[in-house]
């Protein structure tokens, strides 16, 4: 049985409503990630299943499940009560390596904070986000893991009948930038000391030393964010929603919904189809994520002095720059990023932008000029062979003198992505009652950089119809 604390539960009751979950009818176990329970020192055998649906069924005494409020800024505009509508915070276990983890039920039905929704989640986007938490975890990117899917024969409705599902949520703390505003809009000024101090203490210990406590806390929240999103455009993830209240303020990915991996290279990609504006697409995620930061500096504002966060504020382009080149300087196979290297980077994203090459794929054959000395896979991809091959001659010339960096080259480049035609495919095999392509996703997703010589069809190119599903943020 899981042992949990319940931290987050010693707030006043003006933070949570207490309830159980709401189990569907038909409820199951569908798959689990056995490299998320390995972080919490679990089995997933049958004894470490049925621990789990327990849990899930609300028959873990040491569990204090509950919903948390929060709200939050959606496509920009100030929404003032959002919360766990569907979700309910299980509580908090510690994890193989002494960390803690809060374990949270998505779809356990209705709550106070459901507004007009049926608290529950759909097997599609549980999927998506079953699958694409633990792929960003294998990539080595922050983000909320998946311990288990779990299935129903519960109908529920969206733009079509579908059946409801679950998903056990991993996160290091599921308080997200809209907590601290929900407080500050609603003039709580009690309630939110109560959080910031509970904030301080519990996931930024170390800034209590700082002149500044309260301050070093925001400027900690910045870099973690700052590292994230430069994460997310090194490896081509287009979140699609980045409200304020999908943002977690120990940066770690968060809130599953309509995203994307990027196929042909266009910076302008919109991966949410209800995004008409383009808000959210994959060039504007760094100004977004730093509006966002400005959204939380607000409610804190209270509490820390202006010098100190604007400081903070400007201290972000140059975490995140820093962050992407070292990263980008990786994948090409650089020691470093110095004005000429970042030339050369430039140079390649405009000639894969103007070929519509495959970002993972043209990055990936570059590790080919680390294993062979050759880059005549990446010559075939493009059509422009005269730009192509101004371009390699400046690249051989910058990268024949790290040799050894070039060796590396395939830890940064993944050979498999997990494209949104996978996905789908995944998923209508799932709705048909064979769940076997998730679990083989699952297990390729889980070893990105490998070559893998028996799943190299996951590797190709997608298809035409597969670079343009219409993904939404229902589910």
């Amino acid at each position: 049985m899981l042992n949990f604390i319940n931290r987050f539960a010693t707030l006043p009751e003006s933070f949570y409503s207490r309830q159980q979950p709401d189990i569907p009818e038909g409820f199951r176990w569908l798959c689990g990630s056995d490299s998320a329970a390995r972080e919490m020192n679990l089995e997933l055998n049958q004894e470490g299943r049925e621990a789990l649906l327990q849990l899930c069924s609300g028959h873990n005494p040491s569990a204090d499940p509950l919903a948390m409020v929060y709200s939050g800024h959606q496509f920009g505009g100030y929404t003032p009560q959002l919360g766990d509508g569907r979700g309910l915070l299980l509580g908090e276990v510690t994890g193989a390596r002494q960390q803690t983890f809060e374990l949270h039920l998505k779809g356990a039905g209705m709550t106070p904070f459901s507004r007009r929704g049926d608290g529950r989640a759909v097997l599609r986007s549980s999927i998506r986000e079953f699958l694409g938490s633990e792929y960003l975890a294998a990539l080595g990117l922050p983000t909320t893991r998946a311990l288990c899917l779990l299935g129903s024969d519960e109908p529920v409705y969206r733009e079509k009948e579908e059946r409801a599902a679950l998903i056990v949520r991993m996160a290091t703390t599921h308080i997200r930038f809209g907590h601290f505003e929900f407080f500050y809009f609603t003039q709580q000024q009690y309630e939110l000391k109560k959080l910031v101090d509970f904030v301080l203490e519990t996931y930024f210990p170390h800034c209590l030393q700082e002149v500044d406590p309260i301050g070093a806390m925001f400027a900690s929240i910045v870099e973690k964010t700052a590292k994230m999103i430069a994460g997310w455009q090194a490896y081509g993830f287009c979140h699609g929603v980045m409200n304020t209240d999908n943002f977690s303020i120990v940066g770690e990915t968060f809130d599953f919904g309509p995203y994307a991996f990027l196929d042909d290279y266009n910076p302008r990609h919109i991966c949410n189809h209800s995004d008409y504006e383009g808000r959210y697409s994959f060039y504007r995620q760094p100004v977004v994520a730093h509006w966002n930061l400005q959204c939380l500096a607000r409610a804190l504002s209270g509490f820390i002095g202006k010098e100190a966060i604007l400081k903070a504020l400007n201290s972000y382009e140059g975490v995140l720059v820093n962050h992407f080149n070292a990263l980008m300087a990786a994948k090409l196979g650089f020691s470093g990023m110095d004005a000429e290297h970042h030339e050369c980077l430039k140079g390649f994203l405009n000639i894969l932008a103007a070929n519509q090459m495959d970002y993972s794929l043209s990055l990936r054959s570059l590790s080919q000029w680390g294993r062979e000395g050759s880059l005549e896979l990446l010559r075939s991809e493009c059509r422009d062979l005269e730009a192509i091959d101004e371009w390699i001659d400046r690249y051989t010339a910058l990268a024949s003198v790290e040799v050894e960096i070039q060796a590396r080259m395939d830890e940064f480049n993944p050979r498999f992505v997990l494209r949104n035609y996978l996905l789908q495919q995944a998923i209508e095999k799932a709705e048909q009652g064979d769940m076997s392509e998730v679990e083989r996703l699952l297990l390729v997703m889980s070893q990105p950089f490998a070559e893998q010589s028996d799943n190299q069809h996951y590797a190709l190119r997608p298809p035409e119809w597969g670079k343009h599903l219409e993904i939404s943020c229902s589910s």
